[in-house]
């Protein structure tokens, strides 16, 4: 298998057929499966992934949950052991991401992140421009910039720069053969702990097209991974400690600066907390 579009979702009715569609209609010269988890929705979400499962048995492999994956609390974790699990279950070469509330639009998007990482051995990771709506109406823009680099590198993760739109990744599939770093399991940010894990073995290409849509709701995770949660913010200068040391201190000058700006939001918060 050469590709596996890894797809976590949760009570995404009204979005989860559209991000089907953007994955059935993908034009390749290769063989890809569609590993989809449903953790446990409690509206139509099972009853829209069986009907497309059993259209498409070649193709589709769906796990639709009777009961949620956990962990239950903090809530900052929500999601994570489907998340893990679908992960694990995907056998390509290489995984794309996308959740079950965005979408792709380029019906070449697999082909071209795959012709280039079968042409650019040295890469881990190839992402691309996405198209940001919003649920409220706010006006939508692109997710990366013009001055998006072409080529970046770790460093440039653990300057606490986001730059990768979940669902546009496609990374070579490392976790086929290797667990995940013993810090990950203590990382709220999920998507951070894993492209930290695999920008460690190579670097990241950009393909500067917008090839799909990042949908922002009142439902997303984001809204709860905030810089005014102070949990969550404790956990992610947490992380960034834990992956110091597992990188033998060898990006100890932009982690230490990175763990620094954590520390100074968090007494910002806490001081803004005292005075109420």
């Amino acid at each position: 298998m050469k590709v596996s579009v890894c797809v976590p979702t949760f009570n995404h009715e009204e979005y989860i057929e559209h991000m089907l569609k953007g994955a059935l209609m993908q034009e390749t010269d290769f063989t890809f499966e569609i590993v989809i988890g449903d953790d446990a929705s409690t509206d139509n979400s099972q009853q829209i992934i069986q009907k497309y499962a059993e259209q498409y048995p070649e193709i589709i492999k769906a796990y639709l949950h009777k009961e949620n994956q956990g962990p239950d609390n903090p809530r900052e974790f929500a999601g994570r052991n489907n998340v893990l699990q679908l992960l694990k279950a995907c056998k390509g070469e290489y995984v794309a991401m996308c959740e079950g509330d965005d979408y792709w639009t380029d019906p070449h998007k697999l082909q071209k992140q795959v012709d280039f990482l079968d042409s650019h051995p040295d890469f881990a990771i190839c992402h691309h421009n996405m198209l940001v709506t919003y649920e409220d109406g706010s006006p939508s823009h692109t997710f990366n910039k013009n001055s998006q680099p072409l080529v970046s590198t770790i460093d440039d993760i653990l300057q606490d720069r986001w730059f990768m739109a979940t669902a546009s990744w496609m990374y070579r599939n490392y976790f086929l053969t290797e667990d995940f770093a013993p810090w990950h399991a203590l990382a709220a940010a999920g998507d951070w702990a894993l492209s930290i894990q695999l920008a460690a073995k190579g670097k990241i290409g950009y393909l500067p097209e917008t090839m799909g849509v990042y949908r922002k709701h009142s439902a997303g995770l984001s809204n709860v991974h905030s810089n005014v949660n102070v949990w969550f913010l404790k956990n992610r200068k947490e992380m960034f400690e834990n992956v110091n040391l597992w990188l033998d201190k060898k990006y100890d000058v932009t982690i230490i600066k990175t763990v620094a700006n954590y520390g100074e939001q968090l007494r910002k918060l806490e001081k803004i907390g005292s005075s109420i």
